[in-house]
């Protein structure tokens, strides 16, 4: 992947995350549509995976078929929101290794404080797929890249449900290595720091809390 925005227009992927923006979408539905879509979404991300091929039996003959090159890739969730994409993407590619980043935003500053660290080892030979639903300040997901980073990895790729242009600005500026993968480009962030139009808090939204 060398953009580093891609938007994934899929007309699946659109009409699912409508239904996510409308206030009216229970809490479980809003669970399923987000797993579902991020079925989808992990179809564009993992674009490009290195593959190889491996000798293999169909009930008609012997033949080379196309695996999966390389280590495990790992899926980093940055929580809480993450682990709402993370378990879709597991759906698709159970044998993934998994780790977390925990970040909440100083609702004050902006700024992302950390409270939590565990990833999975070798991540330099890893593909690295770091998930959070809202790409909004790109100051928490910043931060998660830096620690993903200082753990070895070198090929990292940011999934998100949504991203605000600034927040698109500042991870390009901190990390022009990262691509990132999205369903949409909003118009711009709030006073608050929320995606305009966007969905709403997506942590509130998934589990229900206020």
């Amino acid at each position: 992947m060398s953009e580093h925005l891609t938007v994934v227009n899929h007309p699946l992927v659109q009409h699912k995350l409508s239904l996510m923006r409308d206030k009216e979408t229970s809490t479980a539905v809003f669970r399923q549509l987000l797993r579902e879509i991020s079925h989808l979404l992990a179809y564009e991300v993992t674009r490009g995976l290195p593959m190889t091929t491996r000798a293999i039996e169909t009930p008609l003959k012997v033949m080379d078929a196309p695996v999966l090159d390389g280590r495990k890739l790992a899926l980093v969730s940055i929580l809480r929101a993450g682990n709402g994409l993370l378990d879709g993407m597991l759906d698709l590619i159970p044998s993934a290794r998994v780790g977390f980043v925990g970040l909440y935003r100083d609702e004050e500053t902006l700024k992302p404080v950390q409270y939590y660290c565990k990833l999975p080892g070798e991540l330099s030979d890893r593909l690295v797929i770091a998930v959070d639903p809202m790409l909004a300040t790109g100051n928490s997901s910043v931060a998660a890249i830096d620690l993903i980073k200082e753990k070895g990895a070198t090929d990292i790729r940011f999934l998100c449900l949504l991203a605000a242009p600034e927040g698109v600005a500042r991870m390009k500026e901190a990390h022009p290595d990262v691509p990132i993968v999205t369903a949409s480009l909003d118009e711009k962030l709030n006073e608050l720091g929320y995606i305009v139009p966007g969905l709403g808090d997506a942590g509130d939204r998934m589990f229900g809390t206020k």
